[in-house]
């Protein structure tokens, strides 16, 4: 029997819908076939991708209808594509973050505490739960904390220059040359390598413990604030031992620590002022016998700043329940110990954190600097709707400033004016 033409158009119309179906239902899959929830983990940082994985293999044990895969983006090109598929509705259903309040602002986050209660929280680290509480919202789960910041220094180069470890953490720098004891320590150590110490615009590391020790801030009220006669200090001090040939050239150290951690890590650079997130390079690759200080004391005393990452989910997810339970366990005991098991980072789980200072006690490290200095006052890092746009608008003015085409007192006001007008254009 002949079949109609119309009819076999019809036939291949309901044929071609069919494949269409057939194919946005594959190409929609979240499982792999086995009936399981995939969801997506977003981090910057490959080094932590076998702590994770290990605590996910533990989760996934407990869950086996949900699978969680990792992917890692540069953090070099992290926030802006995160900004972009975040707006575009195509992020990750979890995601590192720090700075996260463009987001939450917009609605694109999982309300944590809403999530998985208000006990969830109670072992948290309090800074981590303050740095991602928002409009009375918890944002994130802290995953881990950076510590403070402390100097690295070369035991051996220190004793060819008879300086001991003593005398460095008791150093002081003071814009005051009767007070300072700091830079003429630093003009010792001149005969055993290049340059003694890394004063660069470094804004955790240094800027933010020499702006704080100098008594000032970077933010009061939500608006940018160290153009001020303490940031003025602060700043004077660091471009100052950079022209003195105490420091790199800024033309090597602007925009990166890298060329820094590298010269300590040749034996060209004794003291190297940096976070706990070197720690692990830093012992793999020192071919020298070395150790932690604390950071000089300042005009205010000893400062300096924390900070947080989080793992933030996404509202937009096509898996809330999913989401909800892979939170719950990244914030607990159980699974964020798995960040400290191998040193590279402290958890932000109270408890878990002896974790951490256990494994390095093994490695003979003292990592105490990293945590003392925070038992005093600490500086913040600011943050508020449009802070990372406006940080990209200050730093370039700040590397002009250290590379000495800009007087300090100018070039902070110059910044400072910069960064207020971005958040003034939100």
């Amino acid at each position: 029997m002949r079949v109609k033409e119309s009819t076999r158009v019809l036939v291949g119309i309901a044929m071609v819908i069919a494949l269409l179906v057939a194919a946005a239902l594959w190409l929609g899959r979240e499982g792999d076939g086995s009936g399981r929830t995939v969801v997506r983990l977003r981090i910057w940082d490959q080094s932590f991708v076998a702590a994770y994985r290990s605590a996910l293999d533990e989760f996934e044990r407990a869950n086996p209808d949900v699978e969680v895969r990792i992917s890692v983006v540069p953090w070099g090109s992290y926030a802006q594509k995160l900004r972009l598929d975040v707006a575009g509705g195509i992020a990750d259903d979890l995601f590192w973050t720090n700075l996260y309040e463009d987001f939450a602002d917009g609605g694109h986050l999982v309300d944590v505490r809403a999530a998985l209660g208000a006990e969830a929280a109670r072992d948290w680290d309090p800074f981590a739960v303050g740095q991602f509480t928002r409009n009375g919202k918890l944002w994130a789960v802290p995953q881990f904390v950076d510590g403070g910041s402390a100097i690295y220094f070369n035991r051996d180069l220190l004793d060819a220059a008879g300086v001991s470890a003593e005398q460095l953490g008791a150093a002081r720098w003071d814009t005051d040359e009767s007070v300072d004891t700091f830079r003429p320590l630093l003009r010792r150590l001149t005969g055993v390598a290049p340059w003694p110490y890394n004063a660069a615009n470094d804004f955790q590391s240094l800027l933010l413990p020499y702006v704080g020790s100098a008594g000032g801030q970077v933010q009061e009220d939500g608006r940018f604030a160290f153009a001020s006669p303490q940031g003025q200090a602060a700043f004077g001090y660091l471009v100052g031992l950079i022209a003195a040939g105490l420091s790199p050239s800024a033309a090597d150290t602007n925009g990166s620590s890298d060329f820094a951690k590298n010269a300590f890590l040749q034996g060209r650079l004794p003291l190297f002022q940096s976070g706990t997130f070197n720690l692990a390079t830093i012992r793999q690759h020192a071919g020298f016998r070395w150790g932690v200080a604390m950071i000089p004391a300042g005009p205010a005393g000893r400062v300096s700043a924390n900070n947080s990452i989080g793992v933030a989910g996404n509202a937009a997810s096509a898996h809330p329940d999913a989401v909800r339970r892979v939170l719950g366990w990244l914030g607990s005991a159980a699974g964020n110990r798995y960040l400290g098991l191998d040193g590279a980072s402290i958890p932000a789980v109270v408890p878990e954190q002896q974790v951490y200072r256990d494994y390095w006690a093994r490695q003979g490290v003292d990592v105490s600097p990293f945590f003392e200095v925070l038992r005093g006052r600490q500086i913040s890092a600011g943050g508020g709707p449009g802070f990372p746009a406006a940080l990209e608008a200050i730093m370039p003015v700040f590397d002009e400033m250290f590379l000495g085409r800009i007087p300090v007192a100018a070039g902070l006001e110059r910044a400072q004016r910069a960064g207020n007008d971005v958040l003034d254009e939100r």
